[in-house]
């Protein structure tokens, strides 16, 4: 077992993989204010949007709008999805400082989600890894499925290794592991990593847990024994799960703070600006926090004698 490491990174997902998901949706004006909220909290690295088509995913479609709006802060990196040639193309012209592309561990459910097996989605990447390096653009590689898909069960490590050295080869400079379901639990996780940490540095990997079944904090941490630094996550929880109703999906970031606060690992962020800034969207969503940290931090209610 490692020892903790004594910083870690947090990658804030929740203006694009939150938003993307959630039914309510936001103006242009307030997701620009969102991303510069989230900067001012001192989180590094920022996913701003997402240059998808806006027939499939309708909530991104002010991407380039939103990076054109904000003010960008100093030292923060502002992130984007990227599936395709085109929509890379979008993001360099937005000014995204870094894109992402991602692949399935599961081959049904690269089917059902992109429509191709998973050696067509890595196909479609190749143009935009050269294009990137040309651009001098880094390029994160996101892995989902990695503990459990909704059509074909448990996934064995072997399959996320494999498609995880395929978009390191192509240069991918960090692969992001996601519990897209939020099945895993902390022994999943450790067996994961033992896996992919014969073959990867501590520092080459980050994870992005939900939390649909309340084990991301858990898995969290268990990827913290092995050494991880970087973690994936979102402001209030934003962005449900869509395979399973009524649950939650990303891990909230506030919840991911308190518990680095607790270890004594520095994150930079300020836990009570981003509580603030949690609450803020959530009104703006017109519901309440999914983060347990700002619900317990919500000012009481004022009941008259």
């Amino acid at each position: 077992m490692n020892s903790f490491p004594h910083q870690v990174r947090i990658v804030e997902v929740g203006p694009r993989d939150g938003l993307q998901n959630e039914k309510t949706p936001l103006s242009t004006a307030d997701k620009i204010v969102l991303v510069e909220r989230l900067a001012g909290c001192g989180l590094p690295v920022v996913e701003t949007g997402s240059f998808v088509s806006p027939r499939w995913v309708p909530q991104m479609a002010d991407s380039a709008e939103v990076f054109s709006g904000i003010e960008r802060a100093s030292g923060v990196r502002y992130s984007a999805l990227t599936p395709n040639m085109k929509g890379f193309e979008a993001a360099l012209k937005a000014g995204a400082d870094e894109v992402a592309v991602f692949a399935a561990a599961s081959e049904t459910f690269s089917q059902k989600n992109i429509n191709c097996s998973i050696d067509e989605s890595l196909q479609r990447f190749t143009p935009v890894m050269a294009a990137a390096a040309q651009a001098g653009i880094p390029v994160r590689g996101y892995v989902s499925c990695v503990v459990a898909c909704p059509y074909e069960g448990a996934i064995a490590a072997p399959a996320v290794l494999s498609v995880s050295q395929k978009l390191t080869d192509m240069g991918c400079y960090e692969i992001s592991l996601g519990d897209t379901i939020g099945a895993g639990t902390a022994g999943d996780i450790k067996r994961l990593l033992d896996v992919m940490l014969r073959s990867y540095a501590v520092n080459d990997l980050a994870m992005h847990c939900h939390d649909t079944y309340g084990q991301a904090l858990t898995n969290i941490y268990a990827a913290l024994e092995q050494g991880l630094a970087c973690f994936d996550s979102s402001v209030a929880g934003l962005g449900g799960c869509p395979y399973a109703t009524g649950a939650t999906g990303n891990v909230a970031t506030e919840d991911v703070i308190y518990l680095m606060n607790g270890l004594g690992i520095e994150t930079g962020v300020d836990l009570d600006l981003l509580i603030e800034t949690g609450n803020w969207i959530s009104d703006k969503l017109q519901r309440r926090t999914n983060s347990r940290v700002g619900n317990a931090r919500m000012p009481a209610p004022h009941i008259d004698a």
